[in-house]
């Protein structure tokens, strides 16, 4: 079983695992099978069968490579292999990390709250930021409401079972403005609009992807400048009129969107 090291005080992360050697005892060094293959399938069984969890915190390269005689850029494209698989992630100042469980999102119109509720993962918030401030020309075209109108401006940071999954910015019109922040600590923001009464029936959504800002990569701690996935939604009330307006990033190594083709 692997053993866990508890990491001097003031070190960043949670306790390193380390990989027991004789988990890698009956790899073949000499045959046609590259080493770092085997090192990864290793890894990646382990993985799978929950030897390693979600959250785990590996050692580094050197130190790995060191304990089980392996050259460190074999070490290394073992790791590198598991994270183009999405099962492992390095994180600045963290390490490198087995993967919570990503999310798969159908595209159609929920919350990412509701989502992981109903993923039976669970969904927190981080509260960056809850003002009322006036629509620019952006927010008052998609929002239907004049220029320099009050709005109310939030913006989120949505964790899953505590690792940090996206980044979310929202304006809404005035008649929400009093929306009381920690209604938005405690809930997603569709259940506090539900709770009032408003009810989304349609909206305009536009996916994409870029690269993240020096903030997002800090917030979702991922590499800086690294991908991330972005969504852009103006939802409408039954009456046709538009009472969200977002912008939203997501860590694709534990978020992607899912949907339905059809030929006609």
């Amino acid at each position: 079983m692997p053993r866990e090291r508890e990491m001097p005080e003031g070190s960043p992360g949670a306790p390193q695992t380390l990989l027991p050697p004789e988990m890698f005892m009956d790899m073949d060094r000499s045959g046609p099978v590259p080493l770092y293959f085997q090192v990864a399938k290793k890894i990646e069984d382990a993985i799978a069968d929950g030897t390693l969890p979600a959250g785990a915190r590996l050692e580094n390269e050197v130190a790995l490579g060191g304990r089980l005689g392996l050259s460190r850029p074999t070490v290394r494209r073992a790791i590198q292999e598991l994270v183009s698989k999405g099962l492992l992630v390095r994180q600045r100042g963290v390490g490198t990390q087995v993967v919570q469980r990503p999310l798969t999102r159908k595209v159609e119109l929920t919350s990412l709250y509701d989502d992981l509720e109903r993923g039976a993962r669970l969904p927190s918030t981080r509260l960056l930021l809850h003002e009322v401030t006036r629509a620019d020309d952006r927010v008052s075209q998609a929002l239907s409401v004049p220029e320099q109108s009050p709005v109310l401006h939030i913006r989120r940071v949505r964790l899953a079972d505590g690792a940090p999954l996206a980044v979310l910015e929202n304006y809404l019109p005035g008649e929400f403005t009093d929306v009381p922040a920690d209604d938005l600590r405690s809930r997603g923001l569709y259940q506090v609009l539900r709770a009032r009464g408003t009810y989304m029936s349609v909206a305009h959504q536009l996916i994409g992807a870029r690269s993240a800002t020096a903030e997002e990569s800090e917030l979702l701690q991922i590499d800086a400048r690294g991908p991330v996935l972005t969504m852009d939604r103006t939802a409408f009330n039954s009456a046709g009129r538009p009472v969200e307006f977002g912008h939203h990033c997501y860590r694709p190594d534990l978020y992607s969107f899912e949907m339905t083709l059809v030929n006609k």
